[in-house]
């Protein structure tokens, strides 16, 4: 079995209107909300083996705060595959991941972070900044991930619910 944690990034601020939406960086809602993120992976041992990143800055710092706040010591690849992504390109950036990760994190953005969830656990979920969910996978590979994929979704953590 394969675990599949998805994370949308933390709270992002708008205050300047000059920056480009991928360089946005996080408000304070988000640099609070983040790091208490990566403390609930510690506390109920669920950190990853390995993170997949947007690279949008909100994405990467949220990335940071988890990193700094969990203790994570895996992999991180960042990719401007994963800005805005669709389910159909993380479920293809996942089937490329080697079978020694067995749990994965993603930190990207919606609407298609939702979209994956309700794909792999035919449930629709609000996802609102720095929610986590855990999905558990009914695969031996990452290869064997696929759209009709039924996961179980075993937890949804949304910050103003912890």
């Amino acid at each position: 079995m394969k675990t599949l944690l998805i994370l949308r990034h933390a709270k992002s601020s708008w205050n300047d209107p000059a920056l480009s939406d991928h360089e946005r960086p996080l408000n304070s809602r988000g640099r609070h909300d983040a790091p208490r993120m990566g403390q609930l992976l510690r506390q109920t041992a669920l950190l990853p083996d390995l993170i997949l990143c947007s690279t949008a800055l909100r994405a990467r710092e949220t990335v940071k705060a988890i990193i700094d706040s969990s203790g994570f010591q895996g992999d991180v690849l960042d990719s401007s595959d994963f800005y805005l992504a669709e389910p159909d390109t993380w479920i293809d950036s996942l089937c490329q991941i080697d079978d020694i990760y067995c749990r994965v994190m993603i930190v990207g953005h919606n609407p298609g972070l939702e979209s994956l969830l309700q794909q792999l656990t035919s449930q629709s979920e609000n996802v609102p900044t720095a929610t986590l969910a855990c999905i558990e996978l009914p695969i031996g590979s990452w290869q064997e991930l696929s759209q009709q994929t039924n996961g179980t979704l075993a937890h949804l953590w949304r910050p103003k619910e912890l």
